[in-house]
């Protein structure tokens, strides 16, 4: 029964997992990732602390018993604010993949799928969207669009999806002349069919890579949106514009863990999400083996 078991063959799923595990840097960057996302999650349970909470006795405070990362420059624990912080930059990260998702994906299919003209329209669609300077197109969008956490999300979709949208294409036209596509369409299978039944099963591993690099890429656009003002604005905090408030020469000479701490929250996340990406995409490449 055991030698049964042992020969079974694996399924891609779980050789890929096997593979992502066999790799320790990734499996080191989803160890660092967890152990952030609970600390994010779980902190105000954790600390017990407001991150909006000011106490005028603790104004620039070092790092203490009371404020184990210090406090700001108006007595708000640095801490909760870098773990609050890091739910903001994660909800605006996930929330803008998920629009940039579902634009990318449709429109690479359409190109893919739906005949010369709606592929000419939507690749010069996209060939227009990624012409555009990425910085100037960002401001103007986000000037736009203004603060907050539901333009940030909106403007950082608006710039991600051409690239998504391209991989697509890409898979799809390859996929479009195997012959069970094409047998499918000779039984009369429509384009929503061929989309849910091929098409999307057969982009998971670019969507799961996708989603985990951009993600970090989102990150990185939301804090540099709100270091520059334009972004989640105050009191509420993110990484971004925490960075933004300790900018000045005293802060950054004198009262270092204010820019510290955000700035590291930010660089290890970023780090451990780009190393689970890698590991992803080694891991559900099919020539890899074991």
């Amino acid at each position: 029964m055991s030698a049964t078991l042992l020969s079974r063959p694996r399924s891609p799923l779980l050789r890929a997992a096997l593979r992502f595990a066999a790799m320790p840097v990734p499996m080191a960057g989803l160890i660092l990732l967890l152990l952030m996302l609970g600390a994010i999650l779980l902190h105000p349970w954790l600390l017990g602390i407001d991150p909006d909470a000011i106490d005028l006795m603790a104004i620039n405070a070092p790092p203490d018993a009371a404020h184990w990362l210090g406090a700001d420059g108006v007595g708000r624990d640095v801490l909760a604010r870098v773990l609050d912080g890091g739910r903001v930059s994660l909800l605006v990260a996930t929330g803008s993949v998920a629009i940039s998702l579902v634009i990318g994906f449709a429109v690479g299919a359409i190109a893919a799928l739906g005949g010369r003209v709606a592929n000419a329209v939507a690749m010069r669609l996209v060939d227009l969207a990624m012409t555009l300077p990425p910085v100037v197109l960002l401001l103007v969008l986000a000037s736009l669009t203004g603060q907050g956490v539901g333009a940030t999300i909106l403007v950082i979709a608006l710039l991600s999806w051409p690239v998504l949208a391209r991989l697509v294409r890409a898979r799809l036209l390859e996929l479009r002349e195997r012959e069970f596509v094409m047998a499918s369409r000779g039984m009369g299978a429509g384009f929503w069919h061929i989309l849910r039944r091929h098409a999307l099963p057969n982009c998971l591993d670019i969507i799961v890579v996708y989603s985990a690099l951009q993600v970090a890429n989102a990150i990185l656009l939301e804090a540099g949106l709100s270091f520059l003002g334009m972004g989640i604005p105050q009191p509420a905090a993110s990484w971004g514009n925490m960075l933004n408030a300790a900018r000045s020469t005293v802060v950054l000479q004198n009262y270092s863990w204010q820019w510290l701490a955000p700035g590291a929250a930010l660089l290890l996340t970023v780090m451990a999400i780009n190393f689970v990406g890698d590991g992803l995409r080694a891991a559900l490449d099919p020539r890899s083996d074991l």
